[in-house]
C-alpha cells in the first residue's frame, strides 16, 4: 500500500513531517509516528501512527493520495462510487481493472494506480487540482532523496513510480 509508517524515508515522509510542524527530515522515525498518532486523534481518524490516504487527505495532503491495490478506507469507497463499482473500500482487482478502463478512457497512463492525476479527472474528487497534480512532483529540495521501486504487489507484477516526477518514486525502506 501507498502509506507511510515508521523506517520509511523519503520525500513523501519530508512533506508529512513538514505539514505535522515537526523536524522534517524525510526519516519516519517515533517522534514522527506519534505526531501522526496525535492527528489522528485529534481528527477522529483510526489512530494507528500510519498515514495513509485517508490521514493524508484530513491533512490536505492531496498530492500524497496513491490508492493502489491493497489499499483500503474512504478514499478507495469514494473512488470505487465514482468508478460506480461495488463500494467495499478494499481496492483489489476489480477496482484496479476499472481504474484501468477509467484512465484509458480518459486518455490517462493505464497504470491502474489513482493518483493526483487519475483522481482529479473524476467528478467526484473536486479537491483534486491541477495544482495537486504539480504539488505531487519531486521539489528541488526533495532530489537527494534515495528511492526504491515499491514492493510487489502480486507475484511477478511489480509497480514502479518514476522517481523523476513523483514523489512516491523517492522512497525507501519499503517492507516486502
Amino acid at each position: 500500500m501507498s502509506i507511510l509508517k515508521r523506517g520509511l524515508t523519503g520525500a513523501p515522509v519530508k512533506r508529512l513531517q513538514e505539514r505535522l510542524g515537526i523536524t522534517a527530515d524525510g526519516i519516519f522515525g517515533p517522534n514522527t509516528e506519534a505526531a501522526v498518532r496525535a492527528f489522528q486523534q485529534e481528527n477522529g481518524l483510526a489512530v494507528d501512527g500510519i498515514a495513509g490516504p485517508d490521514t493524508f487527505t484530513a491533512m490536505g495532503l492531496y498530492e500524497l493520495v496513491l490508492l493502489r491495490r491493497g489499499s483500503r478506507g474512504s478514499a478507495v469507497k469514494k473512488l470505487q462510487e465514482a468508478l460506480e463499482i461495488s463500494a467495499d473500500g478494499i481496492f483489489g482487482p476489480g477496482t484496479e481493472r476499472a481504474v484501468k478502463a477509467f484512465q484509458e478512457a480518459n486518455g490517462l497512463a493505464v497504470d491502474g494506480l489513482a493518483g493526483p492525476q487519475t483522481l482529479a479527472a473524476m467528478d467526484k474528487f473536486e479537491e483534486f487540482t491541477p495544482e495537486t497534480i504539480e504539488k505531487a512532483r519531486v521539489r528541488d529540495d526533495e532530489k537527494d532523496f534515495d528511492g526504491e521501486p515499491m514492493p510487489e504487489l502480486d507475484g511477478d507484477d511489480s509497480v514502479e513510480v518514476d522517481g523523476r516526477t513523483s514523489l512516491w518514486g523517492r522512497v525507501k525502506g519499503w517492507l516486502k
